[in-house]
């Protein structure tokens, strides 16, 4: 069954850091370009950051300096390190492949909250 499991968001305040988590089936992730994407309230999903399969990764402007983005190929999970968060980095996350054309079903996605 194809299917993309994300974890570990929360409330946090501004300044503070979370760990996404995301676990995949060998299928979506062996071999593929991986990617976080986020979608706040009335916004358009975006990209944050994607990761090739030896490593080589991308990351949108927002996002460059404060999170850092990694994948275990040998457990098809992927993560997603997040600092220095701010109140407009609020949104659901997920992940998925990095290329539009070969996106899965998303999942449920995971709620990062920052505020005071």
């Amino acid at each position: 069954q194809v299917q993309l499991v994300e974890s570990g968001g929360g409330l946090v305040q501004p300044g503070g850091s979370l760990r996404l988590s995301c676990a995949a089936s060998g299928s979506i992730f062996s071999g593929y370009v991986m990617g976080w994407y986020r979608q706040a309230p009335g916004k358009q999903r975006e990209m944050v950051a994607t990761i090739g399969s030896r490593g080589n990764t991308n990351y949108a402007d927002s996002a460059k300096g404060r999170f850092t983005i990694s994948r275990d190929n040998a457990k098809n999970t992927l993560a997603l390190q997040m600092n220095s968060l701010k109140p407009e980095d609020t949104a659901v996350y997920y992940c998925n492949r990095g290329i539009q054309p070969l996106w899965v079903s998303w999942g449920q996605g995971t709620q990062v909250t920052v505020s005071s």
